[in-house]
């Protein structure tokens, strides 16, 4: 029977995917790839020949509805992202949700994402929390925050390296600059670092530093 999977990969080293996601890399009849050139160098990794065709937030609109007739006439597909879970702050939520409506089987297999280690290495409280991925660049940033503001539960947040202070700045602002965090930074690579303390403090340590790599933030309700 034709479906839809959704194939974590590694959000760094390659070693941490799992052996079911391997088989099904090489199972799949085509694979959908967030960016062919990054997942090119997975695959290479560990000897994967599958077809890779592109798949990402600027075509998904226009090629969604192709892939659902093609999984239902029989193809089996995998989807993956450059790194982590498919549609966590990724592309996938449309395919699903479009496979789902058409009577498309779809699996998600579990596997790598960047804010579970993240929370867990904060040492914040990690029995509730609230995941809020990206906040809105300008439109809405600021409505969402002061809703925040109330929140009981312990936030995590993706952040862009080169919006890392003006983020921290926001957040001083909103929830004060004594409120504990935590940042997470190239979770699972060479340089992997993580640095906790007050808003203010983590202003500082990272003021005037040249900020690389995908970051998460955790901050305390």
């Amino acid at each position: 029977m034709s479906k839809l999977f959704l194939i974590p990969t590694p959000i760094g080293n390659l070693e941490d995917i799992t052996l079911r996601a391997l088989r099904m890399l090489k199972e799949v009849d085509v694979i959908l790839a967030e960016d062919t050139r990054t997942s090119s160098k997975l695959l290479k990794h560990y000897d994967i020949h599958t077809p890779m065709q592109s798949y990402h937030q600027h075509n998904e609109h226009k090629v969604v509805e192709g892939w659902v007739e093609r999984i239902k006439s029989g193809t089996t597909v995998g989807l993956i992202t450059d790194a982590g879970t498919p549609a966590i702050s990724d592309p996938g939520f449309l395919l699903v949700r479009e496979c789902l409506a058409a009577g498309v089987a779809v699996e998600c297999l579990p596997g790598a994402t960047a804010f579970v280690p993240a929370l867990v290495d904060s040492g914040l409280p990690n029995d509730r929390f609230v995941f809020e991925g990206f906040l809105p660049d300008k439109k809405g940033r600021q409505t969402r925050l002061q809703q925040l503001a109330e929140e009981k539960k312990t936030m995590i947040f993706y952040v862009s390296p080169h919006k890392l202070l003006k983020t921290l700045g926001d957040f001083i602002a909103v929830f004060g600059g004594d409120r504990k965090a935590s940042i997470s930074r190239e979770i699972t690579k060479i340089h992997e670092e993580t640095q906790r303390g007050t808003l203010s403090e983590l202003l500082a340590y990272y003021e005037g530093k040249a900020i690389k790599g995908e970051i998460v933030m955790v901050v305390s309700a």
